[in-house]
């Protein structure tokens, strides 16, 4: 379980990953710290972990960019529906399910994501709730033979890496400097120097214009746009005035500028 207190939330520091396998006898569940999963049976070794894939982040990819993953997992669909269950039944709508993933191994990863507050990020005690309820919702599916196998759960919040879909996620994170991956497009749609299809900066939504589908971008006042005026200097009245039309469909990456110091 991946816990971010409160004064830190805004850098999404990933302290602690505390995992814990379901579905084994009482007295046999132990949770460990960061890497590693352990589960005691008998005669057999601690079973390490299965980690994540270290990729880029892909809209929909049940990890950063949020959505659903189940792989064709028989008991998935199951999983997922108690998931939903924990959160309606004890959360209401102030925390929502941001990305839900399992594995054929038995491995459960779940994001959670709290709609109510600036960066999304629930509490320790609101984690570590959803945690204990929903495994032993988990507990109860295997012993009933529900899920065939033992699984082990991983709760976390969406952290600093989490993508952003254009245009529905823009509006709650309006006030926000966000960091903008797009393609460099002429007024006629086609790309301005092929040999720098795409460019990146450091943005404030100003509006969305759904009849055209653009989003009008602004510099944000941070220390790398800064930079640009010369050192020491405020944003120049240029830089304030100037702004980005873009095309939904050019947007190819949208995240959090999570930088303490700007």
């Amino acid at each position: 379980m991946v816990v971010c207190p409160s004064d830190i939330c805004p850098v999404f520091v990933d302290l602690h990953r505390v995992v814990t396998p379901a579905g084994l006898k009482e007295g046999r569940k132990r949770s460990c710290i960061r890497s590693y999963a352990i589960y005691e049976k008998e005669d057999e070794e601690l079973e390490e972990w299965e980690e994540e894939e270290e990729t880029d982040p892909v809209i929909g990819d049940g990890g950063d960019g949020g959505g659903i993953v189940l792989r064709d997992v028989s008991w998935g669909e199951r999983a997922l529906t108690v998931a939903r269950e924990v959160l309606s039944e004890h959360f209401g709508e102030d925390i929502a399910l941001y990305a839900f993933k399992v594995s054929p191994k038995g491995y459960v990863y779940v994001r959670l994501d709290k709609v109510t507050t600036k960066y999304g990020c629930p509490d320790i005690e609101e984690i570590e709730s959803f945690n204990n309820i929903y495994m032993e919702r988990l507990d109860e599916l295997v012993a009933k033979g529900e899920i065939p196998i033992d699984l082990a759960l991983e709760v976390s919040s969406p952290g600093a890496e989490r993508l952003l879909k254009v245009p529905e996620d823009l509006n709650r994170f309006k006030e926000m400097a966000m960091w903008v991956q797009y393609l460099d497009l002429a007024e006629d749609g086609t790309i301005k120097n092929i040999y720098e299809k795409e460019k990146e900066g450091i943005f404030v939504l100003e509006r969305i214009e759904l009849e055209t589908k653009h989003c009008i971008w602004k510099l944000a006042d941070v220390k790398e746009n800064r930079a640009l005026a010369g050192k020491g200097r405020p944003l120049s009245r240029k830089q304030k005035d100037w702004r980005l039309h873009v095309p939904f469909d050019a947007i190819k990456r949208v995240m959090l500028y999570l930088d303490s110091r700007h």
